[in-house]
């Protein structure tokens, strides 16, 4: 069943080159589809033009059957908490005023009008942010710290957490492991493999990290120059019928 549907989505900056162009693709419920392409190439812009924080020039976006590009803020809030997002750098997602307990409440705070929760219970304050901890495998120790006296991997962790607290359909992850050492990559994938699978989540993976990708999603996008040159399920990642550009990706693999 497609979740996400896009078709000929442009967005050009001050009448430059379009940084991105004719962008059509599905994404299927309860799938991870990867984002893949190196710095530049438009991957982030994409990004931001499906979560409209950016305007677009042309194009659609279906989301479960809705034409979304041209819906006002406020008409927007009702499918702003289906789709939440993850970026590369968790230091910058965590205001660090805030003890990790204020920011794991704050999704929900926004949204408990508009959400009703399945998979977690919001009975009490203590146990949601329990709850929220042990899915992403966090002591829950940690509610009572600042983002600063965490680590890298566990601030990404945090971000996770807050990423599905009120239980999206699908998660935009944008480099979400760019920043992090070896072994906490490792870890995170693992984390959000488990997550989309338990959840049923759905995924947009962006990277430019084809180990990642080639490990976490079910399709494969490729991106350069704000196009997609080439779009394949994972298992043909290696087929000598890949575009060149891909090709060339996977080489230096």
């Amino acid at each position: 069943m497609t979740m996400l549907n896009v078709e000929g989505l442009t967005k050009t900056y001050h009448g430059e080159t379009p940084a991105i162009s004719n962008i059509t693709f599905n994404l299927n419920k309860g799938e991870c589809l990867a984002l893949v392409g190196e710095s530049g190439s438009g991957k982030s812009t994409l990004a931001r033009c499906l979560l409209r924080i950016e305007a677009i020039d042309s194009g659609k976006i279906g989301f479960n059957g809705s034409a979304i590009e041209k819906l006002t803020e406020r008409q927007l809030k009702p499918f702003r908490k289906k789709m939440q997002v993850v970026f590369q750098n968790p230091s910058a997602a965590l205001n660090p005023k805030l003890k990790i307990k204020d920011s794991l409440i704050d999704p929900y705070a926004q949204y408990k009008r508009e959400v009703t929760l399945s998979h977690f219970s919001n009975g009490s304050k203590t146990s949601y942010i329990k709850q929220l901890l042990e899915a992403v495998e966090l002591p829950t120790s940690l509610a009572d710290r600042y983002p600063h006296e965490l680590s890298g991997g566990q601030r990404q962790r945090v971000t996770i957490a807050r990423a599905i607290s009120i239980e999206p359909e699908l998660i935009i992850l944008d480099e979400p492991t760019a920043s992090l050492d070896v072994i906490s990559q490792d870890a995170i994938l693992t984390l959000l493999t488990d997550l989309r699978k338990n959840l049923n989540l759905s995924y947009l993976f962006i990277s430019h990290d084809l180990a990642a990708v080639n490990r976490i999603s079910q399709r494969i996008m490729v991106m350069k120059k704000g196009e997609i040159v080439d779009q394949f399920d994972q298992k043909d990642l290696f087929a000598k019928d890949r575009h060149p550009y891909t090709q060339e990706l996977v080489s230096i693999f």
